[in-house]
């Protein structure tokens, strides 16, 4: 199954049983239909069997003493990390090891507010730049970073009508000297709009800017290679990539993180320590300050392996079709709004949507009813709903595992919520 091609039943029909889960009876009495993979996804066996036969035959303290245990551990650990920067196109010290992609994105930010990264830490007159489309994880710790050093935050607006809605507007924003990092999705969590990197990167770079790339609706979904992209940053998750939760991870160029000072200070991160002072480790160690978390690592490279061997242009291919009758099958629906483009094209897996006269959670929870789980609210990107003038959103995304006859109960669903409510 690693050739780029359409997953015909017999394949999906495999796939799915890797997943337990999806066989599940809701209280409705309705078999799961789990459309929320854009706010986690669900486990494979091979992810839950790696974690567990790590845990039961070589679970110990990565790179600490010397019995076995420790060197199987630490092994794991660090095949671990070789697996997952292949996924994405890095070498392994490109990529360093977080709770969560939250927590690498407020590393960056933290870091280019510390005056000892020279040549690129932010200050006084300095502008930082995002987007309207942000997740709140890409947008608040830059809102920080301004607050500490007095820098100026500016943002691209987005297309807000028409088939593009949902788009960043490229022409909203002009670049100049004075902007020190470019921050953005590389896809929307909210529209699914996937983001312009190549034209957004070489703006950056015309000004001497750093990149920065949420790329956690993205490395699941499409095939990802970091160093092409020519980014400077990268974050992604590993609850969202069918791996665990409690794991993150930051890409960074080698010689960046060679220059950047440490985030989080403690054990393992250090090379000497006196009473006055210490030294610290090379990257990526400098930034795994701590005990790690070992098993995660374990079951995010087991996720990667899994998604490889499917391939990854295949899974693409698999969610554009779900993707297309989504927003065809909800279109249809008198008094239904898709938010985000209706033009497949440079777009992924979230399909957010309102329904006139009904709030998006009673949509949520008819839905729920039949065993469809979906997301309600505002994906934790408060401005973005501003921006379209609405409260809250209902939210399909999709994942390799979901089949067209799930999109049909969604459609389904939607008319059955219209009719509940009157509208």
């Amino acid at each position: 199954m690693t050739a780029a091609r359409v997953l015909d039943v017999a394949d999906l029909a495999r796939v799915r049983t890797d997943f337990p889960i999806l066989s599940r009876v809701m209280r409705g009495g309705s078999t799961l239909a789990y459309l929320d993979s854009g706010a986690t996804s669900q486990r494979p066996l091979a992810v839950l069997d790696a974690e567990r036969d790590f845990l039961t035959t070589s679970y110990g303290a990565v790179h600490r003493g010397a019995h076995q245990l420790m060197e199987e551990a630490s092994d794991a650990y660090e095949q671990g990390r070789a697996d997952i920067a292949a996924f994405v196109g890095a070498s392994p010290d490109e990529l360093v090891f977080t709770k969560n992609a939250t927590e690498a994105l407020n590393l960056v930010a933290y870091v280019l507010g510390d005056d000892r990264f020279e040549g690129y830490s932010v200050g006084p007159g300095d502008v930082i730049v995002t987007t309207e489309l942000e997740h709140h994880a890409n947008l608040i710790p830059w809102q920080e970073l301004a607050r500490r050093t007095g820098a100026t935050l500016k943002w691209y607006g987005v297309i807000s009508e028409g088939p593009e809605a949902g788009r960043i507007d490229l022409d909203s924003l002009d670049l100049d000297e004075r902007v020190k990092v470019v921050a953005f999705s590389h896809h929307s969590n909210v529209t699914g709009a996937i983001a312009p990197v190549a034209e957004l990167v070489t703006r950056a770079k015309a000004v001497g800017a750093l990149t920065v790339l949420d790329a956690c609706q993205s490395v699941p979904h499409q095939v990802t290679d970091f160093a092409a992209l020519g980014v400077d940053y990268a974050a992604f998750s590993g609850h969202k990539m069918l791996g665990p939760n409690g794991i993150g991870v930051l890409y960074g160029r080698r010689e960046l993180l060679a220059a950047m000072p440490p985030f989080l200070t403690g054990g393992s991160m250090i090379e000497t320590v006196t009473m006055e002072s210490a030294t610290y480790a090379p990257a990526p160690q400098r930034f795994e300050a701590g005990t790690p978390m070992t098993s995660q690592v374990v079951g995010l490279a087991a996720a990667a392996r899994y998604l490889g061997e499917i391939g990854m242009a295949t899974v693409e291919e698999h969610e554009a079709q779900l993707v297309a009758a989504a927003i065809d099958g909800l279109s249809g629906i008198e008094g239904v709004r898709i938010i985000g483009p209706t033009v497949l094209e440079n777009r992924g897996s979230p399909v957010s949507f309102v329904v006139d006269g009904v709030h998006a959670h009673d949509v949520g929870q008819v839905l729920d009813d039949d065993g469809v789980a979906v997301r309600v609210g505002h994906h934790c990107a408060w401005p973005l709903h501003r921006r379209f003038g609405i409260a809250a959103t209902a939210r399909a995304s999709f994942a390799v595992y979901n089949t067209l006859d799930e999109v049909d109960r969604l459609v389904a669903g939607v008319k059955r919520a219209r009719e509940f409510f009157g509208v």
